[in-house]
């Protein structure tokens, strides 16, 4: 009896030993899986950036309407405002996968550029999340700030990019650093538009080996290893914010 489970537990680590080897060894295939996380790291930091600032002008936007009195808004502004409460209502309703479809498939369906499609896609749809967190950090911050800047004769952008955003960024850090992270493991779904990044790396070795097990568990290994140095990171940012303004 302990003859065969033995046998059983070496045959069971000899065949796990093949597959890791054929998933990441053979043919230098672990290059593909760091060709793959490169470009997931791409699209996430350009399509962050372009969330970053569709969301600040978003939030700038939709902060100086609720800002202002009733009466007194504005008919541009209103028009604006409205636009980007359908834009931000549009993209948190629809699925983040039926986006990639309908950009990928409708939108530029003639162009082979993925990469851009991606970043594109995912910043837009970063950027109405992104909008209403910055919305919030604005919102948190005591208006005497605004009142105080106008009067000494600034005017509402300034005083919005020296005083009032940098207080808010100190807010909003955990709820962007999430967004992040969220952006990040994303970047998983744009295989379905043709993007070759670490979850289509893992699907084309899988194709090849027939092996499904360690081609999946290794890029959840690198995704979970990954999210867990962001938000290392964030921590320490965190602190030392934290620092500064007992300070």
């Amino acid at each position: 009896m302990e003859t065969a489970i033995a046998a059983a537990g070496q045959g069971f680590w000899e065949e796990t030993r093949a597959q890791f080897i054929q998933a990441f060894i053979e043919g230098d295939r672990w290059k593909l899986y760091l060709k793959g996380l490169g470009q997931s790291l791409t699209i996430t930091i350009f399509a962050l950036a372009l969330g970053i600032i569709l969301g600040l002008l978003v939030a700038v936007v939709r902060s100086a309407y609720e800002q202002r009195p009733k009466g007194d808004k504005g008919a541009a502004l209103s028009i604006v405002n409205a636009i980007f409460k359908v834009y931000i209502t549009v993209i948190r309703g629809t699925p983040m996968m039926v986006q990639l479809l309908i950009m990928g498939f409708v939108v530029f369906k003639s162009s082979r550029n993925y990469l851009l499609i991606s970043v594109l896609t995912l910043g837009i749809n970063s950027g109405a999340y992104a909008g209403e967190i910055f919305r919030s950090g604005i919102m948190s911050v005591d208006p005497g700030q605004m009142e105080a800047g106008r009067s000494l004769g600034l005017s509402y952008g300034a005083v919005m990019m020296r005083i009032v955003i940098p207080q808010a960024m100190k807010n909003i850090l955990p709820a962007l650093g999430n967004e992040m992270i969220t952006l990040f493991k994303d970047t998983s779904l744009v295989s379905v538009i043709g993007m070759t990044e670490l979850t289509k790396v893992a699907r084309d070795v899988q194709s090849r080996t027939y092996q499904p097990l360690m081609p999946f568990l290794g890029i959840a290994a690198v995704y979970l290893v990954v999210v867990m140095i962001l938000s290392c990171l964030l921590r320490i940012l965190e602190r030392r914010l934290r620092q500064s303004d007992r300070k």
